[in-house]
Parts: C-alpha cells; structure tokens; sequence
C-alpha cells in the first residue's frame, strides 16, 4: 500500500530530527574533543560555526525532503528531473549503512557497559584495564551490537509513527530530564567551578589552527548532516510547517546538549584531578572512577549509561530509516520486512568491527584496523563530501522559485533571510566544508 506517512506534529519532527542528531557526536565526541581543544575556546568556536555552517545544512536537506515529500534517492529525481543527482541520495543511503555498521558496534559497547553497571561489575576496577578487556571480549560485543540493533530494527519496522515517534517521544525527555540530574549532582562536587570554568571560559591562547578545523568539522558532523538523513525525516513534515523555525529549535536543542554534556562531565573530572584530555575513552574510562567517588555515584553512572544508550539509539533509527524509505518508496506493507532484512545485513556487515579489538586485531587498512578505517571513511571522507554536494545541490541546482517557496512556507522569514542562507548555502558553506575535507585527508 503506498501511502508516505507523516509525523502526526510539529513537536514529534523536531524530536526525532533533534534525536538523529544528537548521538555520538554531542555526548561522546564532543566532551572529548573539547577537553583536547582548548575548552571554553573551541566552545564558542563551535557555537559560531554551528550557526554559520550547520544550520545553513541542516535547512538544506529540509528543503531537498520537504520539497519533494520523498525519501532522498527519489527526491533528487523528482528535483532534478533526468539528471545524475539521485546518486547523491544513494550515495547517503550507503553512507548510512556503512555509518549503522560501526556505530551499532559502539551501541554495543553502551548496552554491555550498561548492563555491567546494573549488575556490579564496573566500580572498583582498573578502569583502562576494563575497557580494553571489554571490548576485545569477541563474543559480548557482539552479542551486545545485536541486542543493540534489535531495538534499532524493531522500532523502525514500526512506522514513523509507532515506531520512531513513539519512541523518541520517550526518549527525547527522558534524555533531558537525566542529564538536569546528572549536572546537579556534578555542580556539587568540591572544585566543581574548576570544570565550569576550564569548559565556558575561553582561553584562546590554547586556540590552534587544528582546534578551529575541529571545531568546523564539529559543528556540522555533531547534527547529522550530510548523509540525507534530514532529508529523509522531512519528507514526513507537513507543509504548513515553517522550515527556518523548525531548524533553529532543532540547532538551539543540539547546542544545549552539548553545554549539558560539558557540564555534566567537565565538573567531576575537575573535582576528582583528573585529565580532561583522555580523548575517546573519557566515557569509560574517566567516568567511572568520577562517579566511583560521589556518593550514589553507581546510580547515577546507570542513569549516564542509559542517557547515552538513548541518544546512540535515536540516530540509530535514523540511520535504518534513510536505508529503508529509499528500498520500500512510501509501500508500508513492507516496512517491517525490509527493517529487518537491512538491519540483520547492517549487523553483519557490522561484525568485523566489533571484532577489530579482539580476534581481528591484527587485520589494517591503511595502518587501522577495521573499525577505524570505516570510522575514517565515513567521518573523514563521505560526511563531508555528502555535505559539500548538498550544498551545492541546494545552491546551484534546486529551482530558485520553489527553494523561497520551501523556505517561506507556514514562516514569516522574507526575502532578506532567505537571501542570507542562501548566500551561506551557495558560497560560505562549500569553502568552509572544502577547507575541513582537505585538512581530513591531509592535503590542507
């Protein structure tokens, strides 16, 4: 039965839109890279950016799904009729997959973290120590990515409506409401401000050329742009809805829960002396001994990991959705089928990855192993790229007349706001994206 479902509000698009976009990227990455970027610094760097680069994106792939009210290969066609664009779109679903594949991998290692909390088998251990032997377990990392994309598949085998929106509709609040705990638990710990400070405090003497490409690449990798996935999402979004309006709430919303994180993270880690600098094993490695020490810290580290298994999840579905609209084309009779047969490929696809730590450890591309030669791929080469040609889509090809028309619709923007993104989608956008892709692959 062909029929393109449709979020049943305004409030129910920006949830899940904010979910696909918060993930990895503002509660893992982030605290991370900030802690090795300068602080308070790169913060206000990221800040700028994300307003002058990710947001002018982020409308971009409204436009390309609300325009057309297609998934993204078959909105290409329909936008750019008996062109070559629709390899754009397939190439975001590809993208995706890849993305799902090795995502889905640390989804697992969330879920088993999670489930050792519960059962006490966290605290009190050599934490470093921990993780590695975590991780090179072969068969609890795998048996955790597939509790992990179990969730992802049932939900989205579902429906935009039972499926994604119900669930984000539990999860989006119960992220909030999980981290305003969290951070007034952390605001109380002795030396606290110290972690405030070094996070909002800028010290732009500890700013360096690679902190500012950092902080470019953060701002619109951190909202899920770049693979057609927004596209995808706003297909489903009604037309009396205004598109400026609905992408600064979902901005403002990623903005604030990368300050959450921050300052969730940054006041613990300052008040227990430890180094903001741990890079990617801030979460499992530092984390622990902070809450270890607080009292009830047990709990509230179940309550971090199952905050972050919330947010890994909601841009997991988001993920499987791209890769399923673009196969079914609006027949929900094949919804659930197809989420399955893709999800179960995706977890496969996935397993080498989730075996790259343990007994495939030995195996490179390139001098990485499998999981972060994937994870170099599609950070380093296909996000950006995917952005770039977005922006150039939407700029230089997408009808001028209907781009005012999406822009302006159920909105009192004008025409000197959308004269403004325009500017930034067609000139400002492509530069600055060009200038991050090339320092990624070391030709800038």
């Amino acid at each position: 039965m062909k029929q393109h479902e449709q979020w049943t509000s305004k409030l129910a698009f920006i949830l899940a839109a904010a979910g696909s976009a918060i993930g990895l990227g503002a509660i893992w990455k982030f605290p991370y890279v900030v802690g090795t970027s300068g602080g308070g610094a790169f913060f206000l760097l990221f800040l700028l950016f994300t307003f002058i680069i990710g947001f002018p994106l982020l409308m971009a792939e409204f436009v390309i799904g609300r325009g057309a009210q297609k998934e993204a290969i078959t909105a290409y066609r329909i936008l750019a009729p008996g062109s070559k664009w629709p390899w754009l779109g397939r190439m975001g679903v590809a993208t995706a997959f890849i993305l799902l594949s090795f995502y889905s991998v640390i989804g697992g290692w969330v879920t088993l973290y999670l489930y050792k909390s519960v059962t006490g088998q966290v605290f009190g251990q050599d934490y470093s120590a921990l993780f590695g032997s975590s991780i090179s377990n072969s068969a609890a990392v795998v048996f955790g990515q597939f509790v992990f994309m179990a969730i992802t598949i049932f939900v989205v085998s579902r429906g935009v409506k039972s499926g994604i929106e119900a669930a984000n509709n539990i999860m989006m609040p119960a992220l909030f409401v999980m981290f305003v705990v969290l951070i007034l638990r952390s605001l109380t710990l002795d030396g606290a401000m110290k972690g405030v400070e070094f996070f909002l405090k800028p010290d732009f003497t500890s700013i360096t050329g690679e902190s500012v490409l950092f902080a470019l690449g953060q701002s619109f990798f951190s909202l899920s742009v770049g693979i057609s996935v927004m596209a995808t999402y706003s297909s489903y979004l009604s037309k009396q809805e205004s598109l400026p309006k609905s992408a600064t709430t979902i901005v403002s919303l990623n903005v604030v829960i990368s300050l959450l994180a921050g300052l969730a993270i940054f006041p613990g880690v300052f008040s227990l002396g430890l180094k903001p600098t741990e890079g990617p094993g801030l979460l499992f490695v530092v984390l622990p001994a902070v809450f270890e020490k607080i009292v009830f810290g047990q709990v509230f580290f179940v309550i971090f990991l199952a905050l972050f298994l919330f947010a890994t999840l909601t841009s997991a579905f988001s993920m499987l959705e791209i890769i399923v609209a673009s196969i079914i084309k609006d027949d929900v009779s094949k919804r659930a089928k197809w989420s399955w047969i893709m999800g179960i490929l995706i977890f496969l696809a996935g397993v080498p990855s989730a075996l790259s730590m343990g007994v495939l450890g030995d195996i490179t591309l390139f001098g990485k192993n499998i999981f972060d030669s994937l994870d170099y791929l599609v950070s380093n080469i296909l996000l950006p790229l995917g952005a770039l040609f977005i922006a150039l889509f939407v700029g230089f090809r997408y009808p001028k007349n209907k781009l005012y028309d999406e822009f302006t619709s159920g909105a009192t923007a004008g025409r000197k706001s959308f004269a403004l993104w325009l500017l930034l989608i067609r000139y400002v956008t492509p530069i600055v994206i060009l200038i991050v892709f090339l320092n990624q692959v070391g030709l800038f």
